[in-house]
């Protein structure tokens, strides 16, 4: 009865307003017609308002009439009329004032058209350009920087062709296995081209359908890049090819299109005739380019900051721990770029660990360093994983960036510390008493301390995670063994410290060296984040 009433009450003002009902869309919103009318404006635009009954979504608002007097392509205004006047995300409804909020955007939306009209926002159409580039599909994996031409790889699944453009055609076939896509033995004439331009629509003639209108908008935007295009586009008819795939590198995006060459007509037609050049005719098709080279996809979410991308890294432990945090670092690009991660662990996977492990069911009785790599290879088919189901004792880990040490087991940590001392940077991250708090420790130089210090501290009662001592809970029964029972959340908060300190340490921001992070809320701090030195009782750092 409220959600009635709320919705009563909208319509009422909406019709206050001059809109009138005029019937329910397929997925139960309310259309309403009226006037969208800008600020000192002396008449409005018929639009429609789409509301939604449950005032959680932003109206829906189309212009029924587009004004003669735009141009093909305006900001924030589609073919179809539809206006964007807000982003999705930027702000919240308040679905407790539906009358306020929804006359609110009604409004909002009344001062986007004004400025449409006006001409202001057109900087707006770079931003929107992917909204005005809608074609064939395109992905490109290529990890260097080279021009001219390129390699493709056509690909079918369930009787779709998908272009694939590459620079390792063995890294980009493991990505289309992982997608069910077979290559085919097909392939097209591409060229990648450099322009220093963002690209923006045209607001006279878009989207473009011909070569001569691709060379007119790119004369708009890089003079040097419509030459290069075009010299291209020449290249291919000399070449005889059917046709040919423009890639346009710009400085915040990958966009394309494609040229299907007239089988008929020879390369000697589309030679210039006196001052006309008969391939400016040919039909041109947009291409949207999608990246997922491996550096795009770390980079994208951490843009300013260094990723993982060719660092030879090794996680010792692939338990509840090591398989979320391993799961984490291939997704800030370790084991890519030429670099490598390696899993150790010989341990296998029971059922009483399914619970709070990475791995699940499937996995049952796998060797977890091979199981982990099989996994992450999975979702990361182009990233380097070595899998070594060995004892670390008897593992030969070769030159390391970075070890980690994920085992949480205090004996192991202390030999990993005399055995790999520095240079190798060693990471220690562990989970404390029955999830209690999670830390980690990066040894990085001479002067910082090891794992094996921080024992020694806290033996006499420094650098304790909490001012209370940790609580000792153990379960299990019979030949099963005690455990330390603990949510995989807490898992999952280890590896994620983890991951933030291996984030910092490529980025060389190595401080605080000791990090904790409470999960107990009865528990207090003992220890702020700091940076503890080298203990003079330990026998490792004082050999």
């Amino acid at each position: 009865m409220r959600n009635v009433a709320a919705v009563e009450d909208v319509m009422q003002a909406f019709q206050q307003r001059g809109f009138e009902f005029v019937s329910k869309t397929n997925d139960g919103w309310f259309r309403l017609h009226g006037l969208l009318t800008p600020p000192q404006a002396d008449k409005g635009c018929p639009c429609e308002v789409q509301l939604d009954p449950t005032f959680f979504d932003l109206p829906r608002i189309r212009l029924l009439e587009i004004p003669s007097e735009l141009p093909s392509t305006v900001p924030h205004l589609d073919a179809n009329g539809g206006l964007c006047y807000l982003a999705k995300g930027t702000v919240v409804l308040d679905i407790y004032d539906p009358v306020g909020q929804s006359l609110a955007c009604l409004q909002h939306a009344a001062v986007v058209l004004g400025q449409i009209l006006k001409g202001e926002m057109v900087e707006d159409l770079a931003e929107e350009f992917f909204a005005y580039w809608d074609g064939w599909l395109c992905f490109v994996d290529i990890q260097d920087e080279d021009l001219g031409r390129q390699n493709c790889i056509i690909a079918q699944a369930n009787g779709n062709s998908l272009c694939f453009i590459t620079d390792n055609e063995d890294r980009t076939t493991k990505k289309l296995t992982s997608l069910d896509y077979q290559v085919t033995d097909q392939t097209v004439l591409t060229y990648r081209i450099k322009t220093s331009a963002q690209p923006r629509p045209l607001t006279s003639h878009w989207p473009p359908e011909t070569v001569g209108h691709i060379l007119e908008w790119q004369s708009a935007l890089d003079p040097q890049c419509r030459r290069k295009i075009h010299e291209r586009i020449k290249e291919g008819l000399k070449k005889k090819a059917n046709g040919v795939l423009i890639i346009i590198e710009s400085p915040l995006m990958t966009y394309g299109f494609a040229v299907l060459y007239d089988r008929q007509c020879s390369a000697r037609k589309f030679k210039s005739v006196g001052r006309r050049d008969l391939s400016l005719t040919l039909k041109a098709t947009p291409v949207s380019v999608f990246r997922i080279d491996d550096r795009y996809l770390a980079q994208r979410n951490i843009p300013k900051s260094k990723t993982l991308a060719g660092k030879n890294l090794a996680i010792v432990g692939c338990g509840t721990i090591g398989g979320y945090l391993s799961d984490m670092l291939v997704k800030a690009g370790a084991g890519t770029g030429g670099g490598k991660l390696t899993l150790v662990d010989f341990d296998h996977l029971l059922p009483q660990n399914i619970g709070r492990h990475r791995l699940g069911f499937p996995d049952l009785l796998s060797n977890k360093a091979e199981a982990m790599a099989d996994e992450l290879k999975r979702l990361a088919p182009g990233a380097n994983i070595r899998a070594l189901p060995v004892d670390v004792r008897q593992a030969q880990l070769g030159d390391l960036d970075l070890l980690i040490d994920a085992t949480g087991e205090e004996s192991l940590g202390h030999w990993l510390c005399n055995h790999y001392p520095l240079p190798t940077p060693m990471l220690s991250v562990w989970i404390e008493g029955p999830g209690t708090a999670v830390r980690a420790l990066l040894k990085t130089n001479e002067s910082g301390a090891c794992f094996r210090c921080l024992w020694h501290r806290n033996r006499r009662g420094e650098l304790h995670s909490t001012i209370d001592p940790v609580p000792t809970v153990m379960a299990g029964h019979g030949c099963e063994g005690l455990y330390v029972p603990f949510p995989a959340s807490v898992s999952v908060y280890a590896a994620s410290l983890g991951t933030e300190m291996v984030l910092d340490w490529i980025n060389e921001n190595y401080s605080p060296l000791l990090r904790t992070r409470l999960i107990d809320r009865d528990q207090q701090l003992a220890t702020p984040d700091c940076d503890p030195l080298r203990d003079q009782d330990c026998p490792v750092c004082n050999s």
